[in-house]
């Protein structure tokens, strides 16, 4: 027996061995086979095949997401931007594609800032062409400014605009018997409703509407002035009516309207394109020379030598210690901060914001990090990107001047805090609670039985002292009284437009801008006015992973823009439980946006749980 027993203990192990042995294999044949090389013209059509969100930040994506099914690729701004840069400069790229089918979107801002590097491609006399089976307001934001847009025969332009919802709590909290204790100031600190109300409040109603309005309206004229025969608005309107006339023809009805250059599959698309650039493979319909992005960045890396502008990104939330990619720890963030100080001769500092908030000890920490610079007479320029709000505000008040675009989304200068406690809960239960004190905050915050009025006073003093630290630097870095801080503060948010007439920002323009700006106030010129990002790039390793995680977006769902929009309210679930878990887990004290996520939604990560486990595993369930 005891023979048979070590027979079957053996075989497992050489089972175990040999399943070890084919996974190293894959891997390393993965490896080695993933260059970037392999299937890439030297010459031809520039591919930009965007299967995911474009960032910031990339965010930290390891082997087991990527196994699990839980990774999506994402494609930074500045990579798609210098590649865009390099091929209007190089007489090897003929033309670009964009192939937008799988493409997730990003927030307005940095959607707009590519699309930008695209018409400098066109402005050098090289054409640009874009394809989808079915375009959406972000794809839609980059195809405009193409030389010609295709589409699918089958697909259709649909047009959303700014504006969704937000999951609101208060009536599970109830049922749950958990009490949500929240601490504010501000009239329009929204980001503690869900936890209080079943619907939006008046107030953040009305502030909500007005971002949206001035969202839509920058993105509308962003897409007239990119494709002036586009009746956008309009089709926007009355979309439905316009396939209807259109015989039910989706993909007609956008061409009536000037959406739309040329309808067609991809085979007489990529023999269009092939027009221009040669074929690949003549056996291969539709076949194009084709330099993929990945060799193109490869073989045009960044031009670093000689640059003494450091550029830094915070990106995501903002969390104390250490953060990967995608979040902006505080640690992290001085880490790289001194490390570029120390190993290189910085004479200006750019920080790129793209973030709406967190915690407020690191954001303050962050911020003291970057005036501890300027205090060093090393001039600061601030950079918004789609998002700075709340903690990413309060980072920017260190800076000498703040970038920002009409469509960033920033303010919301406020203050909350947020405590659940079981009370009611135990209640249901039949469990009691009970104790002894020796001071009245003993056993304090009291999660069981409740916080005492000592413990709510001692946390609203908190949050009020908190706001008046943030009406100060605001007060202070923008030259304002305090009272107009107030007025303009209290939580509410503000597109960049609105922002500017306020004073909250300087002046409008691109990261470019920021970092010219920065050369003129270090008095740089030549190869020293040249950005060198303080930031690590990912190793190897990190590369190949983030390439098997490329065709994560295709297997999500089909093509269709209607399959894209039935993924929305998923996405946007998602993304709004990933906010409560935060916010539920988080500091107790927090200038964080959670408004800004409606208005400029980020691609949230597939997870393995279900979103109904999620909400159970909220709920403490």
């Amino acid at each position: 027996m005891a023979r048979k027993i070590w027979k079957i203990l053996v075989g497992i192990k050489d089972g175990l061995v040999l399943l070890f042995m084919l996974i190293f294999f894959g891997l390393l044949y993965a490896m080695l086979s993933a260059s970037p090389h392999g299937d890439s013209a030297s010459e031809g059509a520039l591919l930009l095949e965007l299967s995911g969100p474009i960032v910031e930040q990339t965010s930290d994506q390891g082997a087991a997401e990527i196994v699990t099914g839980g990774a999506v690729r994402e494609h930074r701004a500045r990579d798609l931007i210098h590649a865009l840069d390099a091929a209007a400069a190089n007489d090897s790229i003929r033309a670009v594609v964009l192939d937008l089918d799988l493409f997730v979107g990003g927030g307005q801002t940095t959607v707009g800032d590519v699309a930008d590097a695209i018409e400098r491609v066109r402005r050098a006399g090289k054409p640009v062409l874009a394809y989808a089976t079915g375009y959406s307001d972000d794809s839609y934001q980059l195809a405009a400014h193409a030389s010609e847009v295709w589409l699918n025969p089958l697909g259709a332009v649909v047009v959303a605009g700014r504006g969704g919802a937000n999951l609101y709590y208060a009536g599970l909290l109830e049922r749950l018997g958990i009490t949500a204790n929240v601490y504010r100031v501000g009239a329009y600190k929204a980001a503690v409703e869900p936890y209080t109300r079943s619907d939006m409040s008046p107030e953040a109603r009305q502030a909500s509407q007005a971002l949206a309005d001035a969202l839509w309206q920058d993105w509308v004229q962003d897409v007239s002035r990119a494709r002036p025969r586009a009746r956008i608005a309009d089709y926007a309107a009355v979309t439905t009516d316009r396939i209807a006339a259109a015989g039910g023809d989706m993909a007609r009805a956008a061409a009536d309207a000037g959406l739309v250059d040329r309808i067609g599959d991809r085979t007489q698309f990529g023999r269009r394109v092939a027009a221009l650039v040669g074929t690949d493979e003549e056996r291969v319909p539709g076949s194009f020379r084709t330099v993929r992005l990945d060799a193109w960045l490869a073989d045009n890396p960044p031009e670093r030598a000689g640059g003494r502008i450091g550029v830094i990104t915070v990106a995501g939330d903002i969390v104390d210690g250490e953060g990967g990619g995608g979040s902006a720890g505080s640690e992290t963030f001085i880490e790289n901060l001194e490390k570029g100080l120390r190993e290189r001769d910085l004479a200006a500092l750019v920080v790129r914001v793209d973030s709406p908030g967190g915690s407020v000890t690191a954001s303050e920490r962050i911020r003291r990090a970057i005036q501890s610079v300027r205090d060093r007479g090393i001039p600061v320029v601030i950079s918004f990107g789609s998002v700075a709000a709340s903690g990413g505000y309060w980072i920017a008040t260190a800076g000498d001047a703040i970038f920002a675009e009409p469509s960033t989304i920033t303010g919301s200068i406020g203050v909350f805090g947020i405590l659940p406690s079981f009370e009611g809960t135990l209640r249901r239960l039949g469990v009691g609670a009970d104790g002894v004190r020796t001071t009245p905050l003993s056993g304090e915050p009291d999660l069981l039985r409740g916080p005492s009025p000592e413990m709510d006073r001692l946390l609203q003093m908190g949050v009020e002292a908190t706001y008046r630290r943030f009406i100060g630097l605001v007060s202070r870095a923008r030259r304002l009284a305090p009272q107009r801080v107030h007025e303009i503060a209290q939580g509410r948010v503000w597109a960049g437009g609105i922002a500017h007439q306020h004073g909250l920002i300087d002046r409008f323009g691109s990261l470019d801008d920021a970092i010219a700006e920065a050369a003129r106030r270090a008095r740089l010129e030549g190869d020293a006015a040249r950005p060198v990002w303080l930031e690590s790039e990912p190793g190897f390793l990190a590369e190949i992973l983030r390439s098997l995680a490329g065709d994560e977006a295709e297997q999500a769902g089909g093509r269709d823009v209607f399959s894209r929009l039935a993924r929305r309210p998923d996405a946007l679930l998602a993304e709004a439980i990933e906010q409560a878990e935060t916010l539920a887990s988080g500091p107790a004290i927090q200038a964080r946006c959670l408004e800004c996520a409606a208005s400029a939604p980020r691609a949230p990560r597939r997870e393995t749980r279900s979103l109904a486990g999620r909400l159970l595993a909220l709920a403490g369930m």
